[in-house]
This record gives C-alpha cells, structure tokens and sequence, in this order.
C-alpha cells in the first residue's frame, strides 16, 4: 500500500475555498433584522442608560456649587442639601447602571442566540460540496471560535460602549450648559482623538479580519493533523504536520501579537488629547473666572465634566478593538446565514435502487484530476465493493454517489433520474452515506435513532437496534432508551457508535447505502459483529462498500478495483482471484498478512 499525500505542502490551501464572508451592507441589514423583534428591550435599555447618565452628570455642577459655597464662607448648613443630593445621585446612578447593563446585554445575547440558530440552520443546509471544500475547521472557526468571540463583545463591549457613548454626549451638553466656551475648549482634543481613531481602525480591521481568517486555518490544520494521526504516525509524517500546526498557529499568534502593538500605541495617543483637553479646560477657566463670567466653582464643575470623560472616552475608542474584532467575526458568521442552501430538490424521483455512473471525471482542484472517465452501473439490490490501494480514488467515488461532491464531467444516475435533477430532499431520502467517522449526538439515545425517523415509536427504535446487534447493550444502560448519551452522557465505544449509526441507516430506509469504511475502526471482535450487522443492514439494498478489509470484498456480489482514478478491474471475487491481476494480488497480500 503507498502512503497517500497528506504532507503539509499537499494539503489544500483552505482559505482559497473558505465559506463567504458578509461585506458591511449585509451586516448592517443582517443587525437591523435581528434587532428588529426586539425593539421595546431596546428603547427600554437606551432610556434606563440615559437616566442613569443623567444622576451622573448632576454630581459636578454640585461640587462645584459646594467649591462657591467654602469660598464665600456660608454656614455648614448650607452643605448638607448638596451633600445628600450627591449620595441620592450616586445610588441612582449605580441602580440604574447595573440595570441599563443587564437590559444592554440581554438585548445582545438574544440577537446572538438568534443569529447562532440562523447560522447553524443554515450551516446544516450547506451543499455538502461547499463544505467539504471549504473544510470542516472553516465552520468550526465560525459557530464557535466567532461566536465566542461575539458573546464576549456583547457581555463587555456591548455596554461599555452604550454607557461610553451617553456619557460622552450628555456631558457634552453639561459644559455647553455652564458655558458654551468650555465645551469649544474641551472639543480641541477631538481633532486628535478622531485623528488617533482612524488611524486606528485603518489598521485595525484588515489586522482583525486577518486574526480571524488565520484562526481558521490553524483550526482546519488541527482537525487535519488530529483526524489523519494514525496514516501520520504510520508514514512517519509527524514532524511534517507538527511543523505545519506550529506555522499556522505562529501565522495567528502573529497577527494576535501584533493587535496588542497596535492597541499600546492607540492608547498613547490618546492621552496626549486628554492633556490637551483639560489644559484648555482650565484655561478658558481662569480667564473666564478674572472676566467675572463664570464663577470657580463652574470652572471646577467644568474640569470635573472634562475629568469624567477621561473613562468613557477611552472606554469608547478602547472597545472598538473588540467591536472590530467582534465585527469581523459577526461578518463571519453572516456570510454562512446568508450563503444558498442546497437545492430543495427538482421533482425527479429514482424509480428504483440502481446506479448508473457513465463516464464520470472528477478533481478537487482544476488540474488534479482524481477520477478519470469512470463508467459503472449497479443493478438495483446489487451489492458492489470498492477496492484499491489508498489514493486509488474509492472514497471519492463514493462520495459522488453519495451526492456530496457534483460529478465535473459525465452523468450519474440513481434510479434513472440524474442527481442534479433530485434536489437535496430527494437524494437524502434515496441514499444514504455511513463512514467510519460517526457521530453520537448529546441527548437520549431514542432522541439520537429518531434523527432517521421522527415518527419512529420505541417499538421501531428497539427493531432496528436488534437487527444491528444492538438491543443488548441498550437495555443494559442504566436508563434504557432514554439513557443520554454522546458528550456529557454515557460514552459508547467504537463499535456500539457504529451499531448506531447502521440501526439509524435501517430507520432511513433508503434504496441505495454507501458504506465508505464504516467498520475499519472496530476490533477484530468489534469488526465481526459490525460486519454480520451492515450485511443486515444491506439487505434488499443496493450497496457500494468501500472495503477496508478484503473479506468485505469477498462477501460483495461483485468487485471493483481502482487504481489512479480509473476501474482498471470488475467482476466476481473468485473470478478476480483466478484472473491472478491486480485484485488477486491485494487478495494474496491480504490473506498472508492474516495469517501471519
């Protein structure tokens, strides 16, 4: 058998083929219709956050009342009023914070739970092609590594920004208030604030984008490297794929590194305009003050107003960091909500379990053809193994078949209808894929076989699971049927996973099963059990196996053997064994290798 090219320079280059990101018209329109069921919350939490700004901003002109008072010598009497003003503006203040907050984020949390069902719903609905190519670690990257990182804008930044931005407005309105000259004075930080924000976002959002984009691919290379470990270890390409992990993982924590360099110098900046606010501040103060225009304790109520926005102001441009971040994933995560779904289906239905493939080609890039001109029928019920060294292009194959790649030159047929012509519903309803890569899904175990068939009472459920030889270790569990399994749950082996998948196949009920190496990862005793159970399975079936064990071949109705993308051998397995080709030989390396 001849490794197969999983080095890191075969590898496809992911980002080529990532799933669609959102430009900033979709965003913004994807935001207004999240929002737009939720509008009370909305003003609710804008008006609970104005209100509480609002006690904030009485607190200055009081100490600066209190400042006149100490100055002209009044009684102490005439302190106690402002003082209780003050702790009555402080509590409310903090009351209605915290509250505007928790509404603040409650609003952002059900927009992006709303946002995550769309995305996964649409995620499921993907062509399988589309993922497939895009790869795994791209939508993994995106309903999890995004997501985290929206949720964490939404519960910090969200109302950080909200509070800022009122405060910074009201206070605003508070120096126009005492004098409209200490609020032009206070302005002249905003030319180099404004200044220092976009030279920030200029290079900020490219830089966050890239983070992101880099992210996914170091995800993608992980499941890579993870899902391949054992042909890695078996081929001693280890250090090949360490080395490629750490070079993507290095592309990422470079552009990490290299955000919180750019963060440090944004905030230098920003102090420099605090300086020259406040500075101005006070000296439009004291000139006001020898004018008799304003009094000191307006000007110290001026420099406190300036003082205050020192925080939010910060607080504001600080969090466009995470905002753009959080932007750049949300833009993520709209390109999969808005991308097309697979075909509904185009009305045709097989007429029957045949398929019919006629001179298929197929490659993954242009150029690098996998499949070439590939013809092979299978009668309706017929049982066919797929065979060849890795790389010969079975799975692929099989996968056309399956409907999760589209066939680029020829036709394939199943049932007589051609697959483009089925539609997603249909192609699902006819055929069926089972690899060795199942997935036991977190939940009771009714819940899980019920994916196949909603409708299916514990009668059926029970039928199925004892066709696959899986009724015992069911009733075994401590809560039968309704025992939760998968992650948090009851952990299944290898082969009770496997069981389960094939019982969900029954449950299905499709004409046509492809079986792409769904029994390789059992043991030996695991492997016979999972082998009586697909023969049950298969059974009145039409069945492509791509066999992992050549007694599976054995047991086929016919064999087809693959090699470099072609059919290069088909027929009976005694007849291939007795032709003394290409089978014969994979038969007799087989059978020794057993026996040995």
């Amino acid at each position: 058998m001849t490794a197969p090219d999983i080095s890191p320079a075969a590898l496809p280059d992911r980002q080529a083929d990532a799933l669609p990101v959102a430009g900033r018209a979709e965003t913004r329109r994807a935001l207004r219709g999240l929002l737009r069921p939720h509008r009370g919350l909305a003003v609710a939490a804008f008006g609970t956050l104005v209100a509480a700004t609002a006690c904030g901003l009485v607190v200055p002109p009081i100490l600066g009342h209190l400042v006149d008072v100490v100055l002209d010598g009044r009684g102490a009497g005439a302190v106690t009023v402002p003082v209780l003003l003050i702790v009555a503006a402080a509590v409310g203040q903090a009351a209605l914070t915290g509250l505007g907050n928790a509404l603040v984020a409650r609003l952002g949390e059900t927009m992006l739970a709303g946002l995550r069902e769309r995305v996964v719903d649409r995620a499921l609905g993907l062509p399988l092609d589309r993922v497939e190519r895009a790869g795994r670690g791209d939508l993994v990257a995106r309903v999890a590594g995004d997501v985290a990182v929206i949720a964490t804008a939404v519960r910090s930044a969200l109302p950080a920004i909200a509070g800022a931005g009122l405060t910074i407005a009201l206070t605003l309105v508070g120096l126009a208030a005492l004098d409209w000259r200490f609020a032009l004075a206070g302005l002249l930080a905003a030319p180099i604030q404004l200044r220092t924000l976009f030279w920030y976002l200029k290079r900020s959002t490219p830089l966050f984008a890239a983070e992101r984009a880099a992210s996914s691919a170091r995800t993608q290379q992980l499941l890579d490297s993870v899902g391949g470990a054992d042909t890695i270890r078996a081929f001693g390409l280890g250090d090949r794929h360490v080395a490629a992990v750490e070079e993507r993982s290095g592309h990422a924590l470079g552009y990490a590194l290299a955000a919180n360099r750019l963060a440090t110098r944004f905030y230098g900046r920003l102090n420099s305009a605090e300086f020259v606010g406040l500075a101005a501040i006070l000296g439009v103060g004291y000139l006001l003050v020898g004018s008799d225009a304003v009094t000191v304790g307006a000007t110290a109520a001026a420099a406190l107003y300036f003082h205050r926005l020192f925080d939010p102001i910060n607080t504001l441009l600080g969090q466009f960091g995470t905002a753009q971040e959080a932007a750049a994933g949300l833009a993520r995560l709209v390109g999969v909500a808005d991308a097309p779904v697979a075909a509904g289906g185009g009305g045709a239905e097989p007429r029957d379990g045949s398929v019919d493939v006629r001179g298929v080609s197929f490659a993954y890039a242009p150029g690098y053809e996998v499949l070439h001109d590939v013809t092979l029928s299978v009668a309706p019920g017929e049982h066919v193994a797929l065979v060849g060294t890795s790389g010969a292009g079975k799975t692929t194959l099989a996968k056309l078949v399956a409907g999760v790649h589209p066939a680029g030159a020829g036709r394939l047929e199943i049932g007589g209808a051609p697959v483009e012509n089925l539609g997603e519903d249909a192609l699902r309803r006819h055929v069926a894929l089972v690899t060795q890569e199942v997935h036991v899904f977190a939940g009771p175990l009714a819940d899980d076989l019920r994916l196949a068939d909603p409708a299916a009472d514990d009668a059926r459920l029970r039928a199925a699971l004892d066709r696959v030889g899986a009724l015992e270790w069911a009733d075994a569990l401590p809560d039968g049927l309704a025992t939760v399994v998968g992650e948090g749950g009851h952990r299944l082996t290898t082969t009770q996973a496997q069981q389960l998948a094939l019982a969900r196949l029954l449950l299905a009920d499709p004409a046509v099963v492809v079986l792409d190496e769904a029994t390789a990862d059992a043991g030996s005793a695991g492997a016979r059990r999972l082998d009586a159970a697909a023969a049950e399975v298969l059974r009145g079936r039409t069945a492509l196996v791509v066999a992992h064990r050549l007694n599976q071949a054995a047991e086929a109705d016919r064999v087809v053997v693959l090699a470099d993308g072609r059919i290069v051998e088909d027929g009976p397995h005694d007849a291939l064994v007795r032709a003394n080709g290409r089978y014969a030989a994979l038969w007799e390396a087989w059978s020794g290798a057993r026996a040995g």
